[in-house]
């Protein structure tokens, strides 16, 4: 029995690694129902012309090289998602990210995309490895000490994903005693450890290998945005699900160097212009929307600092 079981968690893993490989082959009959967009559905977005933005340094320093250099995700299906074979990034934070390069005077095909884990993003913003970060980012009054937000653009919730044989698991509160899975440096995380201390928390780098633990029967339940655990579950349903509802609320952003107003203010007026345009919710569908879950009203993008906020 144990020996099936082993078997069957190795023939699950590596059909996920296989799910990964083929996100480029889209709308062929008989291949993986879950996969990345088709061609032709993603919008293509209109670039700025004369765009100027010289109280920016981030700005002006992308200006000289000739491109914007983005953090983002690679591990997560539907937002931020790096094809292994081609290099190629996927997803509705990565849409986002080309919409705000669009938008700010630079062609989308010359965006640098550089992954960056939770924990380094601060860092990375800082101390100048990325102009923009795109990638489940939520925003908190913490992180504002560090880093500056454009946005809401996405609001999502925490949940948990379990295994789909798991009934003992509806919720947080179920979580007492079991080994429960998360991303270093993330709100999740911290969450856990804050409000339900008599779970053992586990913390790794990438929720991909969060969710190996899970299907390797080394943790209880991965917890993260609902958002993300979207996409696991999609990519195995027979082999995982999402347990109750949400129980938190997690505005995404997109982060940039703390003192760079300019910039933040740029890409607020960006979102707000993708949303009116139809670009966010096109985006949205062809990627997060594949995980079968229809497209929310977006954010009241949160100005701070100026007394202005857009309802």
């Amino acid at each position: 029995m144990a020996h099936r079981t082993a078997g069957r968690v190795l023939s699950v893993l590596a059909a996920l690694a296989a799910l990964a490989l083929l996100t480029a082959a889209c709308g062929k009959e008989g291949s993986p129902p879950i996969k990345g967009p088709a061609p032709g559905e993603l919008p293509a977005y209109h670039v700025a012309t004369g765009f100027s933005l010289p109280g920016s340094p981030t700005w002006r320093a992308a200006k000289g090289r000739g491109h914007l250099t983005v953090g983002v995700k690679e591990d997560q299906p539907y937002l931020g998602e790096k094809d292994p074979a081609t290099g190629a990034y996927s997803g509705f934070d990565i849409e986002i990210a080309r919409m705000m390069s669009a938008s700010l005077g630079f062609d989308p095909k010359t965006l640098a995309f550089r992954t960056i884990a939770s924990a380094n993003r601060e860092t990375a913003l800082q101390n100048g490895q990325i102009d923009y970060y795109v990638g489940t980012y939520t925003i908190n009054d913490l992180r504002k000490r560090q880093v500056g937000f454009a946005g809401p653009y996405y609001v999502a919730g925490q949940s948990l994903l379990v295994r789909k044989n798991e009934n003992d698991i509806q919720g947080p509160q179920d979580l007492d005693g079991k080994r429960v899975c998360s991303v270093a440096g993330s709100t999740p995380l911290q969450r856990l450890q804050r409000e339900f201390p008599k779970a053992q928390a586990v913390a790794y780098d990438t929720y991909s290998i969060c969710v190996d633990n899970l299907l390797s029967l080394q943790v209880s339940a991965v917890t993260t945005d609902d958002t993300i655990l979207m996409g696991f579950a999609a990519k195995a349903p027979d082999e995982l699900k999402i347990a109750g509802q949400p129980f938190s609320k997690e505005s995404y952003g997109i982060g940039v160097p703390r003192g760079d107003t300019a910039l933040r203010l740029a890409l607020d007026d960006a979102i707000e212009e993708h949303e009116r345009n139809g670009d966010w919710k096109k985006a949205y569908d062809a990627t997060l929307g594949r995980s079968g879950v229809p497209a929310p009203k977006p954010p009241a993008v949160d100005r701070y600092g100026t007394g202005r906020s857009t309802p």
